[in-house]
């Protein structure tokens, strides 16, 4: 009796809290990510999107979220993984309610709010682009445990190195795993889809 009066309360305490489907646990094992043990935090931080909001670690809660990073003068890995996530997502009838994209610049200093709108109307304009102080960014990259550096290829030119994952953020704003090249599209396909339907 105390067993099944215990499992009472807990059915009770999930109906309360809006279910426990909502824990940010994933839905199934995914087969083609390598996934964390426990949750990883975010770390803090406050940046700007593509229309100028601020957009801090609190906006990642109450969805899942696919993170990546670029900037918008990478001529090959940024726009054809973009793509790949566009096509991707279209094809597996993903909404960006069910699955929310965060392209995060690491070149603030050219990728301006309006430069990253304009950007991203080439691949999907509902996704989310963030761009902010360099302490910011490095702050959020160090705590998803990717990098980027800055190389100079005359003339005062430069382009950008950076880490090519796709991080998996859960409903509650840790990070769970990552995708990680070479992407295939099939398999991408498959594990955000199930990500996508357990909501939040």
């Amino acid at each position: 009796m105390k067993t099944q009066r215990a499992l009472l309360y807990l059915a009770a305490a999930c109906l309360l809290v809006g279910g426990c489907s909502g824990s940010g646990e994933p839905p199934t094992k995914l087969l083609h990510a390598t996934m964390f043990d426990e949750p990883r935090a975010v770390a803090p931080f406050h940046m700007s999107d593509q229309h100028g909001r601020d957009f801090t670690n609190v906006e990642l809660r109450g969805n899942w979220n696919v993170l990546f990073v670029g900037f918008t003068h990478c001529p090959d890995v940024c726009p054809s993984t973009l793509a790949l996530l566009d096509s991707v997502q279209k094809r597996a009838g993903i909404s960006p309610e069910r699955l929310r994209t965060v392209f995060v610049s690491v070149d603030p200093e050219r990728d301006t709010p309006e430069v990253l709108a304009e950007y991203l109307a080439h691949f999907n304009s509902e996704w989310t682009a963030l761009t902010g102080k360099k302490t910011e960014l490095d702050r959020l990259l160090d705590s998803l445990e990717l990098a980027y550096v800055r190389v100079p290829t005359g003339k005062g030119e430069y382009t950008m190195d950076h880490s090519t994952a796709l991080v998996l953020i859960d409903p509650g704003g840790h990070m769970r795993g990552y995708f990680t090249a070479p992407l295939d599209a099939d398999a991408l396909a498959e594990d955000l889809g199930r990500v996508a339907r357990a909501g939040r």
